[in-house]
This record gives C-alpha cells, structure tokens and sequence, in this order.
C-alpha cells in the first residue's frame, strides 16, 4: 500500500461522513471508455461525418434521429460491463454507515449493480428510456432490439435514453440535492474525472468540510485545493482499502 492509499485509508477510518463525486474513470476498469482521453470516446472520427460532441447534442437529436439512435447504441451502451473494485468499494463503504452518497456523472449503473443504494446520477442513465410522446418507460433490454429509432409500443412515439445530452440542463432536483450532500460532507472523495465538465465539476466548490481526496491518474484544475492527491487507478485503491 502507497503512502497515499495508506493516508487515504485512514481519513475514511476517520469519518462517517463521506460523500464520493466520480466521472467516467470510475468505469474504464469496466471496460468502458471515457470520453476525453486519447483512447476515449471523442477520440475516434465519426463514421457518419459529424464529431460525437455534435451528435449528442439535443439539436442533432431533433433533427437527425436516426444517426443519433445508430451512433449512441453502437459507442454508448455496453450491457455486459461489470462493476469493478471501485464500485463495490464504495457499495461497501456505504453499507458500513460511512459513505452517505455518490454523485457521478456517468449513465452506465454500475454503482447500482455493485449495491450503491442513493446514487445521484447528475447526467441520467441509459438503463431508463421514455417515450416522448406518451411518457411509458422502458428498459435497456426494449431499446437494443434493434440499431435504429427506438418507438413506443404503445403509441409509436420516439423512445429516447433519460440522459443530459449536450444543449439540456442538468435536473435541478438531482444537482441540488448533490449541492445539499457535498455542502454537508466531511470528506469529499472525487475521482475518475478531469474536472473539466460544468455545471458538474463547479459543485466542489461547495465543499466545506475536512478533506478533500482527488483519485485520478492525471492533473485537475482542483489539485492545488486537495488535502491529499491519489494518482494511481481508482479500482486498485478501493480494492486495498476496503480488502476487496
């Protein structure tokens, strides 16, 4: 154990008042790419001749559903990921009284498949699908039949993924009750983001309390602010931690 998981360790041996802010890599140990790092997501040229930050936007949803249906559930959806160590590290520190809640930007559920009960997901999920026309839901199974427009079996209308796509505003409800947990935390562990997306990166300024942890393999603009930086994988430290 390094000098900082073994610092880390005893901050969280301290406290039962911790809340955890994580980003997509809390889920690359899963087999899922982020978004921004030379093998993410945005890094690979769109066969359909529109960059991905485009194609998930809200207007090119409107506009051009078909290669948005194609896209996402071709480079979005993997329904076979597994959570790793850092989710069921946090599903386990929950379960013991200490971790109140985590807050994450990602739309995959695998803090909820490890056991996470009160996940605030600040960007939606995949795993829940709307009909815009007439409300029902669905679930991910119902949307990856095929690999074109999802529609209503009720009433033919267009089913789309609940998440924040580019152009939409965050749910207010989920973003203040993050504010509310973080306000109140005594420990904030963020980790597995760049900190470079807003409004979402914007809510460690709220923090008030003791210590602030940052997980993640590369610099944040929030490092000079961090009583105590970890640059080593987040599944890795979790497992030491916790005795996964």
């Amino acid at each position: 154990m390094s000098k900082a998981v073994d610092e880390l360790k005893k901050i969280i041996d301290d406290s039962d008042n911790i809340v955890f802010f994580g980003g997509a890599g809390v889920s690359t140990e899963s087999g899922i790419p982020d978004f921004r790092s030379e093998k993410g997501i945005y890094s690979a040229v769109s066969e359909y001749g529109y960059n991905p930050e485009t194609i998930l936007s809200h207007s090119f949803f409107m506009r051009n559903k078909e290669i948005f249906f194609k896209y996402y559930k071709k480079n979005l959806l993997y329904p076979d990921a597994k959570p790793n160590n850092a989710h069921y590290g946090l599903a386990k520190l929950e379960n013991m009284g200490k971790l109140k809640a985590v807050i994450t930007q990602n739309i995959d559920d695998l803090h909820q498949k490890a056991g996470s009960k009160n996940v605030l997901e600040l960007h939606g999920t995949l795993y829940r699908n709307y009909c815009m026309k007439c409300g029902k839901t669905f679930d991910l199974d119902y949307v990856t039949k095929d690999d074109g427009i999802t529609l209503c079996d009720s009433c033919g209308g267009v089913v789309r993924p609940d998440v924040v796509l580019y152009e939409e505003g965050l749910d207010q409800g989920v973003l203040m009750s993050a504010v509310k947990y973080i306000s109140n935390a005594d420990v904030l562990i963020v980790g597995g983001t760049s900190l470079a997306v807003y409004p979402a990166a914007g809510l460690i300024n709220y923090f008030k309390g003791r210590k602030l942890v940052l997980i993640n393999k590369s610099v944040t603009p929030y490092d000079s602010k961090a009583d105590l930086i970890v640059n080593e994988n987040i599944g890795e430290v979790f497992a030491q931690i916790c005795d996964l």
